[in-house]
């Protein structure tokens, strides 16, 4: 398919680099693939040559995980997020403007300065919106701030009134959370384990209230959706079930009305026909975008895969393109 429009694509800069735990991600991974990311995060020139060997027209890039959430202090983590942002625009952006985007980086310790930083980045730099490498920590390296929790609806305030989207993106469940991966370290971050928190954070976001308040926020799901089309329906039936019990949030819809209005969910990293047509049922065509997850992935697999899947090619041109389109009003 021509002229395809991926937007779970990552990159590096040399201050994140600075802070990033290059060691913990090759062990877990493997030195040799590591190392192979870690110098296509850098590198333009290859993103966009193979970009031209597979048909794909723009790539909406972001900084990798877990970037700005990570950091402990709150005027760091802003300035940094500030920096990362001039830096995506003048290392990356600039080199081919018309085919590389970007989503902002944002650092909700100060879920004012977070609304600030994505106005400009949009505004002043063209943006489209923000990438968020799930909850932020505050405090310390085992403390979680989550994106449904009262401070940052300041945040979502400012998303609402620039309408953009807020790309949901994993990373690892705090330390104190990891008990179940232990002896089994593979499965802390993509294999498994990624999915699990990330699903989690977006059913919080569904049972806040948030949705409610702010009703026409999108919010976009990796990896077709880390599971939800299918698990949805029995997370919504036993809610149901579970109506006069506590802990049900502040929602006044279901799970499923809300994941069918305020979400969407990319191909990023999974790369299988059956799930696909799962995702498709459970959101309609006009609600999945084609994406690789690159350099973490490889925009030749994806691209082969997607462009020989046994769907239609009016839902293949939706997905591949024409959804993106009109979310991004590119």
């Amino acid at each position: 398919m021509k002229g395809k429009i991926v937007l779970e694509e990552h990159l590096s800069t040399t201050l994140n680099n600075s802070l990033w735990d290059a060691g913990s991600e090759a062990a877990r991974n493997g030195k040799a693939y590591m190392d192979d990311v870690e110098s296509r995060l850098l590198d333009v020139d290859r993103r966009l040559e193979e970009m031209d060997r597979n048909a794909i027209e723009i790539a909406i890039i972001s900084l990798t995980s877990p970037g700005a959430q990570s950091i402990i202090d709150p005027r760091e983590a802003v300035e940094f997020a500030r920096k990362t942002n001039d830096e995506i625009n003048e290392n990356f952006t600039a080199r081919d403007p018309r085919r590389l985007r970007a989503f902002a980086t944002v650092a909700l310790h100060s879920p004012g300065d977070a609304a600030d930083e994505l106005e400009r980045a949009v505004i002043e730099l063209g943006m489209l919106g923000a990438l968020i490498n799930g909850y932020t920590n505050v405090g310390s390296a085992d403390s979680a701030q989550y994106l449904d929790e009262a401070p940052v609806w300041e945040f979502w305030d400012r998303v609402a009134q620039l309408e953009v989207p807020v790309y949901l993106h994993p990373r690892e469940a705090l330390p104190s959370q990891q008990r179940i991966y232990e002896g089994y370290a593979s499965l802390v971050g993509s294999a498994w384990g990624f999915a699990h928190e990330t699903a989690t954070h977006a059913i919080r976001l569904m049972l806040s209230g948030l949705f409610d308040r702010y009703p026409n926020l999108s919010i976009i799901l990796v990896h077709l959706g880390e599971g939800l089309p299918l698990m949805l329906p029995r997370l919504e039936h036993r809610l149901r079930m579970q109506h006069e019990g506590v802990g049900l949030g502040a929602a006044k819809r279901t799970v499923g009305e809300y994941l069918s209005h305020n979400f969407y969910i990319t191909t990023s990293g999974h790369f299988h026909t059956a799930g696909l047509h799962s995702a498709i049922a459970e959101f309609s065509t006009d609600r999945v975008m084609f994406s690789v997850d690159y350099p973490y992935e490889s925009m030749a697999m994806a691209s082969e895969w997607f462009d020989n899947a046994t769907i239609a090619e009016n839902d293949r041109e939706r997905i591949g393109r024409g959804n993106a389109l009109r979310l991004f009003k590119l």
